[in-house]
């Protein structure tokens, strides 16, 4: 089912029920067009992406009530889905809210810039330039994470090392540009 896209006011709406809707304590970590959108640079989102760690109790019924009432997409999707984790992620992760017993979080930004690069598409690109211009990241230390996950990129089959290593390289020298 198509559903309309999501402004950070349906966000917020959708933050406050998960919370007060939710029968127990736990993180719900905001990733992509959600944390985009909140931020602003992006005045809209097709999917609200969340990672749920640790998971609170009764948010699937929250969340299957809320996609409904909200006419929103809400998917479950984090780069550590598709990209090995970056260490220390969650101490990164920036608080943005508590409703009831529920911490919402933005997913740690080098993980989200790591994984809209590997994935590519334009919009992608678009938020990691946004993510560096509001100084979410740097571009060496972004460096230094991909260095520090690339061993492991062997266990991700579908991704192609060499190449990733490249789209990081021009993502950086990207950036470094735009801030001469």
């Amino acid at each position: 089912m198509s559903r309309e896209p999501s402004n950070a006011e349906k966000v917020r709406q959708l933050m406050r029920r998960l919370g007060e809707e939710a029968t127990g304590s736990g993180r719900i970590y905001l990733v992509g067009g959600a944390s985009a959108v909140l931020i602003g640079w992006r005045a809209t989102t097709v999917d609200v992406d969340l990672k749920l760690a640790p998971e609170p109790p009764g948010v699937f019924e929250a969340i299957a009530r809320a996609k409904t009432d909200l006419n929103m997409n809400v998917e479950l999707a984090a780069p550590d889905d598709f990209i090995p984790a970056l260490p220390d992620w969650q101490a990164r992760s920036v608080f943005v809210a508590r409703f009831g017993s529920v911490d919402f979080l933005h997913y740690d930004f080098y993980g989200q810039a790591l994984a809209k690069i590997e994935r590519g598409h334009e919009l992608d690109l678009q938020d990691l330039m946004a993510m560096h211009r509001l100084d979410l990241i740097e571009p060496d230390v972004l460096l230094r994470f991909f260095t520090a996950i690339e061993p492991s990129l062997v266990r991700y089959p579908a991704i192609d090392a060499g190449c990733f290593h490249d789209k990081t390289q021009r993502a950086i020298e990207s950036m470094e540009a735009a801030a001469r």
